[in-house]
């Protein structure tokens, strides 16, 4: 008998009346918790086990995911407006491979479940130590890219943790599709029912409900634009690590090697502009402009990149449209780059500063004294020096595939990876000690 993701509405006839949205969500979230215990305590072998049974099923029907994949791409459409978000929408055979190979590269990462950090022995012989722990039940709600799906069951699988995902409405077919392939695999390599949840509702009315599931959620990760983060942080009574926008700077120093900098530029904006790595503004130093801008600005007209620029910029570059006070601080997520030309190094954090998201930022530079000062002073879960932003990556950084890159300061910053969802807890190994 095939078995889906774990659904309430699975458990009930297609001719009964939905259950209200609260009960729904309730029995859902519920049967996850149940699942808690036994997750934790699965040997990793078990656990990597099932990652490469999930990891094949993906692959072996790919056939059935494209499909459903279809139904949403045509339900969502591909007006010029929606262009950034249908390409996060869209699957190919080459990403579901991908999708399978993120999960095989979970399955060879260290298991981080148990792991003792530290012990150390009290004046009076009890031994104190910490072990890493599973933090239980995580839900994730996240937008448009049905790879999160398969990326979060993998990593919240192998740290031991039980999963709530929560997809958007547009990737509803492929995420379905994903969520059952996934939890029909891993069921049959022994993991417990429930430990793969997917919440199959679309209604606007679920993601409030799930949010005050404080009983039985243990962490929120949210994915997606400024609208579904200001709805978490105003309904979430559960903590929430925030996975915010990608607004990428790239500082192009008077001290950096011509050619690295362009390279880097048009990788860093034009590889695959949808995503939260890519570039969103070029700062310039003003001794090179010049010389370098005219010549970065032919490759990135070559890849298709609109310019707004600066008033200098606009100077230098005829063509490039003046850029609007609105323009610094967006996240652009398509093939249309601000420029901003910088006195020095200063203005430059300055402006990472005012505009960043404390996300990934980069400095192109020959001057090792700037690069540590930049590494130093500029805020965010990922700071590089002469490589691409789009490397900010959690399998660029060999941590497998991410759960998404963290842009809070509490308990996690940047790339999530295993290590990230577990916590510790203190064991203390004694031998009849009492506190006088």
């Amino acid at each position: 008998m095939e078995t889906r993701s774990s659904t309430v509405s699975d458990q009930k006839s297609e001719e009964s009346e939905p259950l209200p949205i609260s009960e729904y969500v309730r029995e859902l979230v519920s049967k996850a918790q149940r699942a808690t215990r036994k997750l934790a305590s699965l040997s990793t072998s078990t656990k990597n086990q099932a990652l490469l049974t999930m990891a094949e099923a993906l692959v072996a029907k790919s056939d059935e995911l494209l499909a459903a994949n279809e139904r949403d791409l045509e339900a969502f459409g591909t007006t010029p407006g929606n262009k950034a978000m249908a390409d996060r929408l869209r699957l190919t055979e080459k990403r579901i491979g991908e999708m399978a190979a993120g999960i095989r590269e979970v399955e060879k990462l260290p298991d981080p479940v148990g792991m003792m950090s530290t012990m150390w022995t009290r004046p009076n012989g009890m031994q104190v130590g910490r072990v890493r722990v599973p933090i239980g039940v995580i839900g994730i709600i996240y937008e448009s890219r049905p790879n999160v799906t398969a990326d979060s069951a993998a990593l919240c699988l192998k740290s031991g943790n039980v999963c709530v995902l929560r997809g958007g409405s547009e990737a509803i077919h492929s995420n379905t599709t994903i969520a059952g392939i996934l939890a029909e695999a891993s069921e049959q390599a022994g993991v417990p029912s429930g430990a793969i949840t997917f919440v199959d509702r679309v209604d606007r009315e679920v993601v409030p409900v799930l949010l005050k599931q404080d009983r039985f959620i243990d962490l929120i990760i949210p994915r997606g634009g400024e609208s579904l983060m200001t709805l978490i942080a105003e309904h979430s009574t559960i903590p929430v690590i925030k996975h915010d926008a990608g607004v990428c700077h790239v500082y192009v120093d008077a001290a950096a090697d011509a050619s690295m900098a362009e390279a880097i530029c048009i990788n860093a904006k034009a590889q695959r502009p949808s995503t939260c790595n890519a570039m969103e503004t070029l700062l310039l130093h003003q001794s090179i402009a010049r010389t370098l801008l005219p010549k970065l600005a032919t490759s990135l007209k070559a890849a298709n990149v609109e310019i707004r620029g600066c008033p200098k910029t606009c100077q230098v570059l005829s063509d490039a449209k003046p850029a609007s006070e609105q323009d610094y601080g967006k996240e652009f997520l398509d093939l249309i780059l601000a420029v901003k030309i910088v006195k020095n190094m200063d203005e430059a954090m300055e402006h990472i500063a005012q505009y960043g998201s404390r996300h990934t930022e980069a400095i192109v530079t020959t001057d090792y004294g700037r690069a540590m000062r930049f590494l130093k002073e500029v805020d965010a879960g990922a700071v590089l020096v002469n490589a691409s932003t789009r490397l900010n990556d959690g399998y660029q950084f060999g941590l497998g595939a991410e759960i998404g890159i963290s842009t809070s300061r509490i308990h996690a910053r940047g790339p999530m990876g295993l290590e990230e969802l577990t916590c510790s807890k203190f064991i203390v190994l004694g031998s009849g000690q009492l506190r006088e």
